[in-house]
């Protein structure tokens, strides 16, 4: 019992000297008097913390454009990206990938997100769910991972045990890893084939990183997906083609995409989805080229989905 309390003690004395070196968990100098302020200044505060995020993923953007022509490839030959992560930075992870069914029409297993401690942990914190090594290893073997797939590691410390050993088990397989951290130096750094380590700086309330840390990783996941769907067709000029109108406000977006790209008036572009099927992207190509539905599919077919290929 007394060797157990040793060891217990031991692993507590070696994270906080851990957390001592971790850039995230430092404490900011320009908010310390934070909890002495009326609530504008603590929320300028804030904002004056927060403006800094943009800036710090502006100096990681040809590692972010390495990743997504990585992301770009796999999607060609089925692979999917799969991002891996506990507590905030998994649940972010979670949000880019459901949200990229209904916008970019693809297959809900093209994109996924793993958090650690299970579906319960979306909502609920999970104790101990991200110190678990095995379980990411097994929770990865679910979802069948393999060489084909991108794995996206998320962690804003850089050392959370999960998704240091998803990182590792994608690796051994040979699969791309890239990681996506706010701590310079970590292990998720030291892993990943390609490092999006956003230095971001202490948070305006130490060691909260849902605050710029999950800014910054909000950020990252955004553009990963997005360019990676724009680099795979999924777009024509800066317009959503493929978005899929699954409600009465996605398809009043759809026709309101026709009526932009094609200049036509409302009816127009309501008849020509109706032909298309409520597929915005072949509704365009409809009313650009004056084809039917059949010919339009076979034109889309033969430049791989690529609107503005099958239009010139």
């Amino acid at each position: 019992m007394l060797n157990q309390t040793l060891t217990l003690l031991e692993k507590q004395n070696k994270l906080v000297n851990d957390l001592q070196n971790i850039a995230t968990e430092e404490q900011n100098q320009d908010t310390l008097d934070i909890d002495l302020l009326d609530s504008l200044a603590v929320v300028q505060k804030i904002n004056n913390e927060d403006k800094k995020v943009a800036f710090a993923v502006e100096k990681v953007l040809p590692q972010v454009a390495q990743a997504v022509d990585k992301i770009v490839a796999a999607f060609a030959v089925g692979g999917r990206l799969i991002y891996i992560g506990a507590g905030t930075s998994g649940r972010l992870g979670i949000l880019d990938a459901v949200e990229c069914p209904p916008t970019f029409s693809v297959s809900d297993k093209q994109v996924l997100g793993i958090i650690a401690g299970g579906d319960k942990a979306i909502y609920k914190a999970v104790e101990g769910a991200e110190d678990d090594p095995q379980r990411a290893i097994e929770d990865l073997e679910k979802v069948n991972f393999n060489t084909k797939d991108i794995l996206v590691g998320i962690a804003a410390s850089g050392r959370t045990p999960y998704v240091i050993s998803a990182m590792k088990y994608a690796k051994h397989l040979g699969a791309t890893v890239v990681g996506v951290s706010c701590s310079p130096k970590q292990m998720v750094a030291k892993i990943a084939d390609i490092n999006l380590c956003v230095a971001v700086g202490p948070e305006a309330l130490t060691g909260s990183t849902r605050m710029k840390s999950g800014t910054a990783q909000k950020l990252v996941l955004n553009m990963l997906s997005t360019a990676s769907m724009i680099r795979s067709g999924k777009s024509y000029r800066n317009l959503m083609v493929d978005v899929n109108s699954s409600n009465e406000k996605l398809y009043a977006r759809a026709i309101r995409i026709v009526m932009q790209a094609t200049h036509c008036e409302y009816q127009i572009a309501k008849e020509a989805l109706e032909q298309a099927e409520n597929k915005a992207k072949l509704a365009i190509l409809l009313v650009l080229t004056g084809v039917n539905a059949e010919q339009g599919k076979a034109m889309l077919a033969k430049n791989n989905g690529f609107l503005r290929k099958a239009v010139e």
